[in-house]
């Protein structure tokens, strides 16, 4: 009987259909079902807090680029030099920035397990096979003891996002990422309100410092005198006390102030991350002092898109949201698709011949069913942690809103105090010039010409705290308003909210007396009481 004819072999790419089919199906059904992204979308908040009017009257319409660099507008030098200085080189900025290299880092990882993964690798394994063991080598045909296996190829998979688990968690960590950028500038700000806070301290002390020495002078021209007088038996010995005692509680003052001096330029050189006394240097020259104004501030919403505490509680927000999404995929199928390739032989001749190849695919398919409630345990403490970011953003907003309200209600209230000191200050200048004008008809003794001059020099040290205060709230109020970096812009929408109206400013009480604060205290140092002997 002959032998029956062997069947006609295929063509070789046949069966590579046959067995790209089902992987042809698979992708189709994961293209279709890409666009599923479960989880919530995130929206941001709106508050009725912020769209409401200040509690007292202010100057409309801030310029950004004045707050951005607000320190520039105070026509202080050295002020400058220091802040600027400070945002180069201070150690906390340079950390946040670190900490934004992290969080991109972080950003770009998230990024990256969503794209497929590939690998290449060859190796030559020579292995002794066991005459002894499950297989009969001895009884195989052609199937050797001893062999050496030449290998080389790539292996991929990829995880098709189908339900958006993926795209959530990039989503989180952009918002983690803005976050982080919004905290850094929060730095900013703080550092460069620092900066000019312990700077204003330190100008602030050197003209106490000055006034407190003038004072001191005049009150010993007072004992010395008083002492003249007990030995010509015009003075008891109680009138020579009292006279120390003012003079010795006004020297035992002055140390106390070059302390604060000296510590606040010490402080200086820590924030300009530089060692402490690098800017001694400063405890030489005492600069004129600042001239104090009306700030524009716009409206209440306008902090709210400057503030780096808000935006960077809002970013959390956003990614706390994202969260419940990456953790509401995992209850749903996962689809992966392995994929490897190469070349396989027994004889390095034979290593990358077409008959050496080897291919191979595995989609596969996972879908955990049941896992105690794990899941969706962890997506409501996800949920719980939306909430809490939730709250913590609206109470980001309200704390804002407050720090402005207090900042500009304080900055008013030294205003108004550094007026009524003037007028205390003018009252005393005007009665020093009289009893200048009687000691010179002979109309009082020159005790009580020094006693009218001591009271000009405490006015003087008055106003000299006074504006120092209300130079060190000028900074609190540019520090609440966000200034201090460059927001981003925003375009602004129609709230149904009436326009605000042009309102005076919220200093108009002591603003004629403020244009020549500055002039006036420059020059306020009282003559000594010796050029007012005729």
């Amino acid at each position: 009987m002959p032998p029956r004819p062997a069947p006609a072999s295929a063509p070789a790419s046949a069966p590579t259909a046959a067995r790209l089919r089902p992987l042809a199906v698979l992708l189709a059904a994961a293209l279709l079902t890409a666009c599923t992204t479960v989880g919530p979308n995130y929206q941001a908040p709106q508050l009725p807090a912020s769209q409401g009017r200040w509690s007292q009257s202010v100057l409309p319409g801030a310029e950004p680029a004045e707050l951005a660099r607000w320190w520039a507008s105070l026509g202080d030098p050295v002020l400058q030099r220091l802040v600027e200085t400070a945002l180069a080189q201070n150690l906390d900025l340079r950390q946040a920035a670190a900490r934004i290299d992290e969080a991109r880092a972080l950003r770009d990882r998230v990024a990256g397990a969503a794209q497929p993964s590939a690998s290449v690798g060859a190796s030559v394994n020579r292995r002794q096979q066991s005459r002894n063991g499950p297989l009969p080598v001895d009884t195989m045909p052609g199937l050797e003891a001893a062999q050496t296996i030449y290998d080389a190829g790539f292996d991929a998979a990829w995880e098709i996002d189908l339900f958006g688990g993926q795209r959530r968690a990039l989503e989180s960590a952009d918002a983690k990422l803005a976050m982080t950028e919004s905290e850094a500038q929060g730095v900013r700000m703080r550092v460069a309100a620092e900066v000019a806070r312990t700077w204003l301290t330190a100008v602030g002390a050197g003209h106490e410092l000055l006034t407190q020495q003038d004072r001191l002078a005049t009150l010993q021209q007072t004992l010395e005198l008083v002492r003249r007088r007990h030995a010509a038996g015009d003075a008891s010995v109680a009138d020579v006390d009292a006279a120390y005692g003012q003079w010795a509680q006004a020297n035992a003052a002055l140390p106390e102030i070059e302390a604060r001096q000296r510590g606040a330029v010490l402080g200086l050189g820590v924030l300009l991350g530089a060692p402490p006394e690098q800017e001694l240097a400063l405890l030489d020259t005492v600069p004129a002092p600042l001239t104090l104004r009306s700030l524009p501030v716009g409206e209440r919403a306008d902090i709210l898109r400057r503030r780096p505490d808000v935006l960077a509680a809002e970013r959390k927000l956003a990614a706390s949201t994202a969260d419940i999404g990456v953790a509401t995929a995992e209850l749903f199928p996962k689809l992966s698709i392995g994929l490897g390739g190469g070349f396989q032989a027994l004889s390095s001749g034979d290593w990358f011949s077409s008959s050496s190849t080897r291919f191979s695919i595995l989609p596969l398919i996972s879908w955990r069913v049941f896992d105690g409630g794990r899941v969706r345990a962890e997506i409501r403490a996800r949920e719980a942690q939306q909430q809490q970011a939730a709250l913590a953003y609206e109470q980001a907003v309200l704390m804002a809103l407050g720090d402005a309200e207090r900042a500009l209600t304080d900055y008013q209230a030294q205003l108004d105090t550094l007026a009524r000191n003037w007028g205390a200050l003018d009252a005393n200048r005007r009665s020093f010039q009289h009893a200048q004008a009687r000691y010179a008809a002979g109309d009082i003794t020159r005790v009580e010409l020094l006693a009218t001059e001591r009271l000009l020099h405490e006015s003087t040290t008055s106003i000299v705290r006074s504006h120092t205060a209300a130079s060190v709230q000028l900074v609190a109020v540019y520090k609440a308003l966000g200034g201090g970096w460059e927001a981003p812009p925003v375009a602004r929408t129609t709230t149904g909210n009436p326009p605000p109206q042009p309102a005076a400013p919220f200093d108009s009480v002591a603003r004629a007396d403020l244009q020549r604060a500055s002039a006036k205290l420059a020059v306020a140092q009282p003559q000594p009481a010796g050029a007012a002997t005729p």
